[in-house]
């Protein structure tokens, strides 16, 4: 890098330079120089049709396009709440008013629903619980043997 010195300020600065970064005068002259026309001159701003323009409006008002739209929302839901309260509050018949009690009364009736009876369940048991097993069936288990019969209780003579 190659060095040089502004006019304007004195300062040290690259000699490729066209602007003093310090002082913002012409290097060489050291007269002062409109940076924003140097800029328009350099970096022409291009033209935004209608539609960009206003997407570019709304990235740089998001807050206030975001409350924007809630409200509107808002406003519209009140509108169809209010339509529909209107509209309810005009459909009504001509008829005379029935009371409930003449369309129906089912305090006196009996019910149509019969309860079932629970079907007799026949259990394999003699009176002795040890004799009553339970048994799970897999696919390939053995049956289990059967038990001995369990000698009667002789009564005494008296």
């Amino acid at each position: 890098m190659s060095s040089g010195v502004c006019a304007a300020c004195s300062r040290s600065i690259d000699a490729a330079a066209k602007l003093c970064p310090f002082c913002g005068a012409d290097p060489v002259s050291g007269q002062r120089v409109d940076t924003q026309a140097l800029l328009q001159e350099m970096f022409q701003a291009r033209e935004l049709s209608t539609s960009e323009s206003v997407i570019e409006f709304a990235r740089q008002r998001q807050g206030i396009v975001i409350a924007a739209s809630i409200f509107v929302a808002l406003l519209a839901l009140a509108g169809l709440h209010q339509f529909v309260t209107m509209r309810n509050a005009r459909a009504v018949t001509d008829s005379p008013a029935v009371p409930l009690t003449e369309i129906t009364d089912v305090a006196n009736e009996k019910s149509e629903v019969v309860p079932t009876k629970m079907p007799e369940l026949d259990f394999p048991y003699d009176g002795n619980p040890h004799a009553m097993r339970t048994f799970i069936v897999e696919r390939g288990a053995v049956a289990p043997a059967q038990p001995a019969p369990s000698p009667a209780p002789s009564t005494p003579a008296r």
